[in-house]
């Protein structure tokens, strides 16, 4: 208990000193309009204050001990995905101060969680993730499992509509190799990806009370005749052997206020899926376009072996989001995503290459050899799937994840990306530890690799404001963004929890690795300030901040 307490009250410190010291710098930087020329520059506008309370040890370190979180708020329990157990956590957090373990729902294969009106659903992969999975439902108030419900393949992500009548559930339906069929290597399996609906009967409307739960599937059958179509558009599908249905691969859903309406990243295809979710169908599948990283404001930093150095290079990015979360403004529906990027990485097919092993165009990159230099854009790790010529010499260089958060309109049009202000925003903070790994204290050994890597996104409401909550997967810390205005949003704090000076294995480094980013409205809240409740994968912890 005293090495929780003392290491606690470090991390208290640590984010008080951060958040005050920070903020300064942010607004110096701004927020850049980014992508493709949409938005306008930003500005610093009133700065939330971000607070550690507590957090909750799951003793597991770097084996997924806690990632995905949900809350209740009549019983005050938060509902969080513990995958190296195979559980869902239960914490009591009626001190957010002290939150405590009362028990835990037994979900082999558990992946994402969320509660509506006393109702928990679990999304669970099989044991062979290529099978199909299930989404089980639980009464929160005693854990009592009350259904259980076969969706498609490794479902990844499940949430509620806002009414709680349909769970919405993304079948991401990963392969387990790319190996053909007749090789030294076992055949792989490939599932389809699919958009689950789940209709729910709710009987009387009573806390945790379910009645009937039926499963509709939305699928990307029909698009397998237009795979030529569809890259040509830049949906990319470049899975070994794999048709459209199989290589697209459904990461996160956003839903929109009315219930009708879901947004589906597909990470890997740097794509978007508009599903209508009354008819359970699929409407179309939207290109995200490239991010341009040799405008001013989106600049990177592309080697691991020359400290900060965020500036322009002749690289397109692809934003390929993990997490999504969809918002109302100024009479308009958005969504804010998190760009982390993601490569394939299977037996048989690695996606990723450094720019240094790979011949460029010369008429392209003149200046070829210099640009491959370590210390330039040698290191950077790129997609083998970026353009050639027909000797096959790279024409454009692609590399994996915006390093940014984006608003986009409700048919998945950038207005605004946030261009290098995470990354501005992480190197002053901590410049002696710029992007460095969060299972271990690397400075810099992230830059060639997807930075700060923005994976977890919610939103919430603080005073009548709407904000963006964006977990940085490697550095640590959670960025807010002040989406008042969804074209010229503003970075409104940073938190950071870690401890940059203890052991990230011995435990003495606060949270590492956040994932699930959960907003808890003052409302609902316990203390009756709005919370943010954070599940840290690689330090196994549950960490709770107050907002205000």
């Amino acid at each position: 208990m005293k090495k929780r307490s003392t290491l606690l009250a470090l991390a208290t410190v640590t984010v008080m000193a951060a958040t005050t010291a920070l903020l300064p710098s942010a607004q110096a930087t701004g927020s850049h309009g980014g992508g493709h020329g949409h938005g306008k520059p930003g500005h610093q506008g009133g700065t939330l204050d971000l607070t550690l309370l507590g957090r909750y040890e799951s003793g597991k370190f770097d084996e997924g001990g806690a990632e995905i979180t949900a809350y209740d708020s009549r019983t005050r329990k938060v509902f969080t995905i513990n995958a190296q157990a195979g559980t869902v956590d239960i914490l009591d957090i009626r001190n957010p101060a002290k939150p405590r373990k009362t028990g835990e729902l037994v979900t082999p294969g558990a992946n994402s969680v969320s509660v509506h009106d006393g109702l928990v659903a679990v999304a669970q992969q099989a044991e062979a993730k290529t099978d199909r999975g299930t989404v089980s439902f639980f009464r929160a108030s005693d854990g009592r499992k009350l259904k259980e419900v076969r969706v498609g393949a490794l479902p990844d992500m499940v949430t509620f509509t806002p009414k709680g009548d349909r769970v919405v559930v993304a079948n991401e339906g990963e392969p387990d190799s790319y190996c053909a069929p007749g090789g030294t290597e076992a055949a792989g399996i490939d599932p389809v990806g699919s958009v689950g609906v789940i209709d729910l009967d709710r009987g009387r409307g009573r806390d945790g009370e379910l009645r009937r739960a039926t499963v509709r599937t939305a699928g990307f059958e029909k698009w397998d005749r237009e795979k030529k179509e569809l890259n040509r558009d830049g949906v990319l599908i470049y899975g070994p052997n794999a048709s459209v249905s199989q290589d697209i691969e459904p990461e996160y859903v956003a839903v929109s206020k009315d219930g009708r309406t879901a947004w589906v990243t597909l990470q890997e295809n740097n794509a978007l899926a508009l599903v209508d979710l009354r008819r359970a169908e699929v409407e179309k599948i939207v290109p995200l376009g490239e991010k341009d990283h040799s405008r001013p404001g989106n600049g990177l930093d592309a080697s691991d072996k020359d400290g900060v150095n965020i500036r322009t290079w002749p690289v397109k990015g692809l934003y390929k989001p993990d997490g999504i979360h969809a918002f109302g403004a100024r009479g308009g529906e958005y969504t804010v995503s998190a760009n982390e990027g993601d490569a394939r990485d299977w037996d048989c097919f690695a996606e990723e290459v450094r720019v240094k092993d790979v011949e460029l165009n010369p008429k392209v990159f003149p200046d070829a050899a210099a640009l491959q230099e370590d210390d330039a854009l040698g290191r950077l790790n790129i997609t083998s799937t970026s353009p050639t010529d027909s000797q096959g010499r790279v024409t454009e260089l692609n590399s994996l994840g915006g390093r940014s958060i984006s608003v986009r309109d409700e048919r998945g049009r950038l207005v605004w990306d946030s261009g290098d202000d995470l990354e501005q925003l992480t190197a002053k903070a901590f410049p002696a530890d710029f992007n460095t790994d969060n299972a271990e204290n690397d400075p810099d050994s992230r830059s060639d690799s997807k930075g700060p890597e923005p994976e977890g996104i919610t939103t919430g409401s603080v005073r009548g404001t709407t904000y963006a909550f964006v977990g940085l997967e490697r550095p640590g810390g959670i960025a807010a963004y002040d989406l008042s205005d969804p074209r010229r949003p503003k970075a409104a704090g940073y938190v950071n929890s870690r401890d940059f000076a203890g052991d990230p294995e011995a435990g003495t480094a606060g949270d590492l690795g956040p994932e699930g980013v959960l907003f808890v409205p003052a409302k609902d809240s316990p203390t009756g300030d709005a919370l943010l409740v954070v599940g840290n994968e690689v330090s196994g912890t549950t960490a709770i901040y107050r907002v205000r």
